[in-house]
């Protein structure tokens, strides 16, 4: 009998462990398939970037020391004016439905921003991005886009160069309205890669620069919509190693 109670028991660690080993498996695999990195190291120096679709501004490939990256050169474009080719971009990322996200992407002309294909839905997790300040008059500005919506409106957190700052902007039916600010000031250098990152967990953000944890704030509602990169004005900024996890 205590044979058997031993055997039995040996049997059921056995089959626990490999249950355990299963779910962790799965776990990791699930984990993988969740992240996304943008990789542009096949795209067409000069031309727009067939990861990002340009919404608002002038977005193209550009080569950096040999890497390419994408940019906003907000310099051909002090006025303000939507992308080339709007309506057609408006239907590729909302199919018919893009009356109110034309009218809207109007409305904040002066916002450039570009949406990353391939990422349809983010609702929970991290954003990261690289980026570079290169130059401005107005401003200089650097921002991870997300909660894009079928009507246009969405939220950014942004680096400006100007001011120093990181600061949640939300645009919502053509009125853009300031949000939080994060306390504390953080001088960046032209010219140089930084990282900005945020994290988002039901109705809580967080956001970092180059790994500091500056802001938080509790959102309205959980997010779900497109996501991408955003600048302001007549920025020229480079963007790379974009990320999502989820």
């Amino acid at each position: 009998m205590k044979y058997r109670n031993t055997v039995v028991f040996a049997v059921l660690v056995l089959l626990f462990t490999c249950l355990a080993t299963t779910q962790q498996a799965q776990k990791s695999k699930v984990s993988v398939a969740k992240s996304t990195r943008v990789d542009l190291s096949r795209e067409s120096i000069g031309r727009e970037s067939t990861k990002f679709l340009a919404v608002v501004g002038n977005w193209s490939i550009v080569d950096d020391n040999g890497k390419k990256v994408l940019a906003v050169d907000g310099r051909k474009w002090l006025r303000g004016q939507p992308a080339g080719g709007l309506a057609e971009k408006a239907r590729a990322i909302y199919g018919s439905r893009n009356e109110e996200f034309i009218d809207n992407v109007k409305a904040w002309a002066y916002f450039p921003y570009a949406v990353a294909k391939d990422i349809d839905d983010f609702r929970d997790g991290e954003i990261s991005m690289r980026f570079k300040i290169v130059a401005g008059q107005l401003d200089e500005c650097a921002g991870i886009l997300f909660n894009l919506k079928p009507n246009g409106d969405y939220l950014t957190v942004r680096f400006n160069g100007m001011e120093d700052n990181v600061v949640l902007w939300t645009f919502n039916k053509g009125v853009r309205k300031f949000v939080k600010r994060a306390p504390e000031k953080v001088p960046l250098a032209k010219n140089q890669w930084h990282t900005l990152q945020i994290s988002v967990h039901g109705t809580s953000l967080q956001a970092s620069l180059n790994g500091k944890h500056l802001l938080d704030y509790t959102l309205p509602e959980p997010v779900s919509g497109r996501v991408g990169v955003w600048s302001k004005t007549d920025s020229v900024s480079y963007y790379d190693d974009y990320a999502v996890t989820r």
